[in-house]
């Protein structure tokens, strides 16, 4: 069984990290159940194990934690959701690229109950959207935004961090940073997609499509 939780308002980062590692170290001493935790935080910028100091472009702008989860620079705010999976693989096979799959497919499938094709793209972390009404890019292909991003950490086999699904952010705050590394695409959400997905939609479909992505 995995425990869900919903946390109301906006948690402070470094709390939130204080609370997963404890849980993840529960898990693996066999003392508490899996758990996926969902939350939103107040605006900041977290810089992940790849993280590059030129792509912090503002770094007055908001406050910056230095995570250990994998990836580079990303953005979390109100109107985003943040889902943390601390999920125990020692259980579900020991083996980090099917369960970052498993995350990608978590996040495409939950999107597609709301009619939004979400896609993985080599090279490029997290989950894609075609935007064919935008200006195509330099090299002629269609236009991509980002619409959600995933980074995790892995302690005694026990994951925590996780991924994080724009429903409503200030896409401007994004700027402050380049996103992951990537300068040439842009962010999306739901409803910059002009869908009026509430937060509670998100979750309700989150826990949904969880079941049928993880066997739970």
């Amino acid at each position: 069984m995995v425990d869900w939780k919903i946390t109301p308002g906006l948690t402070p980062y470094d709390e939130a990290v204080a609370v997963m590692e404890a849980r993840a170290e529960a898990i693996a001493r066999g003392e508490a159940r899996e758990c996926v935790w969902l939350l939103e935080h107040p605006p900041l910028y977290t810089a992940g194990t790849s993280a590059r100091v030129e792509d912090l472009r503002d770094p007055d702008r908001f406050p910056v934690h230095v995570s250990k989860r994998g990836g580079q620079y990303t953005y979390h705010g109100p109107g985003q959701r943040v889902v943390y999976v601390m999920l125990d693989l020692n259980r579900r096979g020991r083996d980090v690229r099917a369960f970052v799959k498993q995350l990608e497919d978590w996040v495409i499938a939950t999107l597609d109950d709301f009619n939004v094709t979400g896609e993985i793209r080599e090279g490029r972390v997290g989950v894609w959207v075609a935007r064919p009404e935008k200006p195509r890019t330099a090299s002629g292909a269609v236009a991509e935004d980002k619409i959600a991003a995933i980074g995790i950490r892995l302690r005694r086999w026990v994951s925590f961090h996780g991924i994080s699904i724009n429903v409503e952010p200030d896409l401007e705050h994004f700027s402050g940073i380049v996103p992951c590394g990537i300068t040439d695409h842009g962010v999306t959400s739901l409803v910059d997609l002009g869908l009026p997905v509430t937060m509670d939609d998100l979750d309700v479909a989150l826990r949904r499509r969880f079941e049928e992505c993880f066997g739970d």
